[in-house]
């Protein structure tokens, strides 16, 4: 059984360090625990070393452990983090406090649309693909392409208005395994597109970059990143690894 609370330890030291090396507050960076494959029994297990924040990939997967917790009276913030399909956004709305995997307009219309029925505002990041990986979502932004940079701030331009939806940044995973070099330059292009978006949005609270994982997230906390998504830094490898890479 892998001691999460040493885990985590080990975790907040080397994400201590790295916003040291970086010049920045440690308290500016929000870990959010990526618990897929999960039981809830074992994420109540990380609560005493004071998890609050979970991030889960599918709808399906996590209703029944959001569901748990609500049940027994455990309030916790749970994230969307994986690719949702629009026909989801009903039952998404209902579980999650975050969606921070927004990777359409058409989604983007249809979870304002939810929310508007429910009298709800959800708090909302745009995924953006900046590798141009076809096993990624998100908004394509590629490096040089100015016209892929003009769609989406066209895209950003409708969202910004929609109703019940709180856009709050940018999210983004890096080519898996890439070299620091690469890894630097991909979490930099995304830095530098919330600056863009924060001078043609000015009226938008853009405070979170989304990007790091178990692999890189120290890269990514040195280039920028105010919200790490870890998993088996904290948990231990999962059942899943051939798609794990949190």
């Amino acid at each position: 059984m892998t001691d999460i609370g040493a885990n985590l330890e080990r975790l907040n030291e080397r994400i201590a360090a790295a916003a040291v090396r970086a010049g920045r507050a440690t308290e500016e960076i929000t870990l959010v625990a990526v618990t897929k494959t999960l039981p809830a029994e074992r994420i109540r297990e990380s609560l005493s070393a004071g998890l609050r924040e979970f991030g889960e990939n599918r709808v399906q997967e996590a209703e029944p452990k959001i569901t748990w917790f609500r049940e027994r009276g455990i309030r916790l913030r749970w994230h969307m983090v994986g690719h949702m399909q629009r026909n989801k956004a009903r039952k998404a709305i209902q579980l999650f406090d975050m969606i921070d995997s927004v990777d359409s307009l058409r989604l983007a219309r249809e979870i304002s649309h939810r929310c508007e029925a429910a009298g709800i505002t959800m708090p909302t990041l745009l995924e953006i693909n900046l590798s141009g990986e076809a096993s990624k979502y998100g908004f394509l932004v590629q490096e040089g392409k100015r016209e892929q940079e003009d769609l989406l701030l066209s895209a950003v331009e409708e969202i910004a208005v929609l109703p019940n939806l709180e856009l709050q940044g940018l999210m983004t995973m890096a080519p898996f395994g890439a070299r620091e070099e690469v890894l630097r330059s991909c979490f930099g292009r995304l830095r530098s597109l919330l600056d863009t978006l924060k001078g043609s949005f000015g009226d938008i609270d853009w405070r979170h970059l989304s990007m790091g994982m178990t692999d890189d997230f120290e890269v990514a906390i040195e280039e920028g990143a105010t919200m790490i998504r870890v998993g088996r830094a904290i948990f231990g490898e999962r059942k899943d690894r051939w798609e794990d890479k949190t």
